[in-house]
């Protein structure tokens, strides 16, 4: 049986292998395939659409390769740092990569230049060390590409560089950080809420604070009733109606409310009696600067509310826009600027191309006199330009055809955005007039946009003509005029409480308080979707009942680490990593040390056989409590230890105890070892168990044990007519004939068939 599974394996290695290898060389041109051969250069990027834009800029001298995103990384299923060598993490290539990496290295073998093109930020250039350590290059060029013109390419090959380790070491203190508080505050959340689907982060748990603090502050709101005054006034002789707006202030600068419908009707029979004038008449001019260009977290908040992508979404059809389309005579190119960044800087060329196209476009009046400069916020890195099209004359328009409906629209946006950046501001007239009724005081007002300036391109979302309002007769008045009142009316109102969170406006609060980065936020909003720990309605983020469960068995064990000015604190020390003025492995130290303390507290475990106290440590495995009276006391015991929970077992009655594993968590019968009775609390840790026992079980000869959990499916086996029960096996849940070994008899899902008459074939 180990020899059949071996050749199965061995079979779906090499189709694995040649898979790989298709996808390496789909992503370089053919000229640059015969150009290689005779030692051209060759540049790696990540994607294969990537690897096509470059490859019709370069043309036929490069071989241009894609490494399919991250061939290096923490292995999974433990925590791959060594904390006692000073956090050293120890990386492995990815399974899935491996053939990737193999095609990657007949790729460099013959090339007189190996030239790294991963994305220009913390991610791509830890990309770009992987590779040179993976593919054991001595001497990597890095291309810095933040557009994917002609003109950019050509001055990064002009200009290659080394890989920057401080953005290497800044990536690999932010993975190091997540490893450690993930492995550690993972299985705390496994032992507490009996689930192993849950998790928590650094960052993720923080932005799960401040939903639920939110959605607590909206639940214990309590709404306060008021009323508003509205009147109907005309001058003597004219038709003209205006409606105007009781002041919660007097003339003489007294301030009231109106709390219920009694005052309001009192105060309605006191205002019929009285005589109203026009009193002061005021106009002025507003101008309405534009914003600044889109940075990742503005296009994501954007593109919420006006195309209702999500940020996930956003970022990915921002990507493809980035990495190039083919647009027809032109070729593959790339349509806009990085879509990873926090600066609104603009190139001055690119600012002189929009003002030319602006004065072409409409006239000399909506071009300002100098080009638009925007600053960044406080602690932006500011390491790219803003998010802009990489050719303002590349219009939504020309491009429709070449583009499918999302990328149009996003692109557009962006478009829009970018122009109306540098465009002049729009101007409204604004008249306002206030009536006058004994002490009381009513005000009218009137707005009409008379300059649209960079409305032309980028309108509020309700549209120019919102900014339209109010009576045109309220522009006619003049101060001392009597007023006629037509009718009063009252309107019940109450107060309300913060509003819910939306994707955008969590990213816009997580922006403010320096939580995360560009890359991390779209992420982080996904994490806590996919985790259940938020539900998304109509784009409004509301925390789960599983949520508040997570929320509050960590807060209060860990409130230091999981406080928003902590986090921020953490992101800014991950930034002067990023600048060289830090070293990674302190920031980690002075991380760990409090954060280990805490995890001890929350332990709160003594030695069973000493009494000493126990600390936490990790294994491959996962974490785990060891005594500290080593080495007289080497008593050790899983972070998820054995504990009681309000369950029985299904053979003997006797309450269920968790415990763990290498396959993790997992409910047994505290009678055993007479009773065998044990369930795992996780569809893969059921998976690899059944897997492990099915094969010493055979291995041995004798059946699998009767005291496994197993659970009757209601149907009869077709050939022996004994009860068939659910199974769970490494090709999926089954269902197995209860008479096992006797009668092998199963019925597996269709996805579970496929796979067995594959190994069945690969094995034959």
């Amino acid at each position: 049986m180990r020899v059949s599974q071996s050749k199965a394996g061995r079979a779906v290695k090499r189709r694995v292998a040649r898979k790989g290898s298709r996808q390496v060389s789909s992503a370089k041109p053919a000229a640059g395939a015969a150009a290689t051969a005779q030692g051209a250069a060759v540049v790696i990027v990540e994607s294969p659409a990537k690897s096509r834009t470059l490859g019709a800029i370069l043309g036929g001298s490069y071989k241009v390769v894609a490494s399919m995103g991250h061939v290096r990384d923490l292995p999974e299923g433990e925590l791959g740092v060594n904390i006692e060598e000073d956090f050293k993490p120890r990386y492995q290539i990815l399974p899935d990569r491996r053939p990737v990496v193999s095609s990657l290295q007949k790729a460099v073998s013959k090339a007189r230049t190996v030239y790294l093109a991963s994305d220009p930020d913390r991610e791509g250039e830890a990309i770009a060390w992987h590779l040179s350590h993976a593919l054991k290059l001595e001497d990597p060029r890095r291309l810095e590409l933040h557009e994917l013109t002609r003109a950019a390419v050509e001055k990064a090959l002009q200009n290659p560089r080394a890989v920057n380790l401080d953005l290497v070491n800044a990536q690999q203190a932010r993975r190091v950080l997540d490893r450690l508080v993930g492995y550690s505050l993972s299985p705390l959340l496994w032992r507490k809420l009996l689930r192993t689907n849950l998790s928590a982060g650094r960052v993720q748990t923080v932005a799960l604070r401040m939903l639920c603090e939110r959605e607590r502050e909206i639940r214990a709101f309590i709404p306060e009733e008021y009323w508003n005054i509205h009147g109907l006034f005309a001058l003597s002789g004219s038709e003209d109606e205006i409606w105007a707006k009781l002041l919660l202030q007097t003339r003489s600068g007294r301030k009231f409310k109106i709390e219920n419908a009694a005052q309001a009707d009192s105060l309605i029979s006191e205002l019929r009696a009285a005589e109203f004038r026009v009193g002061a008449v005021s106009q002025q001019i507003r101008e309405t600067a534009p914003l600044p260009p889109f940075i990742t977290s503005t296009l994501q908040q954007d593109a919420s509310t006006r195309l209702n992508l999500s940020p996930r979404r956003t970022m990915r059809i921002a990507q493809q826009l980035y990495e190039g389309l083919n647009i027809g005579p032109e070729g593959h190119v790339g349509l806009i600027t990085y879509m990873r960044t926090d600066s609104p800087r603009v190139a001055h060329q690119a600012q002189e191309s929009a003002r030319a196209f602006i004065r072409s476009a409409f006239a000399d009046r909506y071009v300002p006199d100098e080009p638009r400069q925007y600053r960044a916020r406080k602690g932006a890195q500011e390491a790219h330009e803003a998010i802009r099209p990489t050719s303002v004359g590349r219009t939504p328009e020309s491009m429709a055809q070449y583009m499918n409906a999302e990328q149009l629209r996003l692109y557009e946006l962006v478009w829009r955005r970018f122009l109306a950046s540098q465009m002049s501001s729009a101007q409204v007239e604004v008249t306002t007039a206030d009536f006058f009724a004994n002490d009381y005081v009513f005000r009218a007002s009137c707005a009409r946009v008379i300059f649209a300036g960079f409305y032309k391109v980028y309108p509020p979302i309700a549209g120019i003509g919102s900014l339209d309002e109010g009576s045109e007769a309220v522009k006619r008045l003049q101060e001392g005029q009597p007023l006629q009142l037509l009718d009063l009316c009252r309107e019940q109102k109450f107060t309300e409480p913060p509003a819910r969170y939306t994707e955008a406006s969590l990213i816009r609060a997580l922006e403010k308080h320096g939580i995360g980065r560009p890359s991390t936020y779209a992420p982080t909003v996904s994490t806590l979707v996919d985790r259940g720990y938020v539900e998304r309605v109509r784009r409004t983020l509301y925390p789960t009942s599983l949520g508040f469960q997570v929320l509050d068995e960590l807060l209060p064990r860990f409130p230091d680490i999981l406080d928003i000015g902590f986090t921020a604190r953490m992101e800014e020390q991950l930034d002067e990593i990023e600048e060289g003025k830090q070293q990674w492995v302190q920031v980690v130290r002075d991380f760990y040390g409090p954060f280990k303390q805490a995890l001890r507290q929350a332990a709160q475990t003594t030695c069973p056989q000493c009494g000493r106290p126990m600390e936490l440590k990790f294994g491959w495995r996962g974490p785990y409590l060891a005594c500290t009276g080593e080495p007289d006391c080497k008593k050790t015991l899983p972070l998820i230890a054995s504990e009681a929970v309000e369950e029985k077992c299904e053979i003997c009655s006797r309450p269920l105890v968790m415990r763990g594993s290498k396959y993790g968590p997992f409910l047994s019968c505290s009678g055993y070892p007479e009773c065998t009775y044990k369930r795992p609390l996780s569809m893969r840790g059921a998976e690899l168990q059944n897997q492990a026992e099915t094969e010493e079980n055979e291995e041995a000869g004798t059946p699998r044990a009767q005291g496994h959990a197993v659970e009757e499916s209601g149907q009869v086996c077709p050939k022996c007519s004994r009860p068939l029960v659910r199974r769970v096996s490494r090709y999926g849940p089954f269902l197995g004939c209860s008479g096992y070994p006797e009668c092998r008899y199963i019925k597996s899902s269709r996805r579970g068939s496929r796979k067995r008459a594959k190994a069945g074939r690969e094995v034959s």
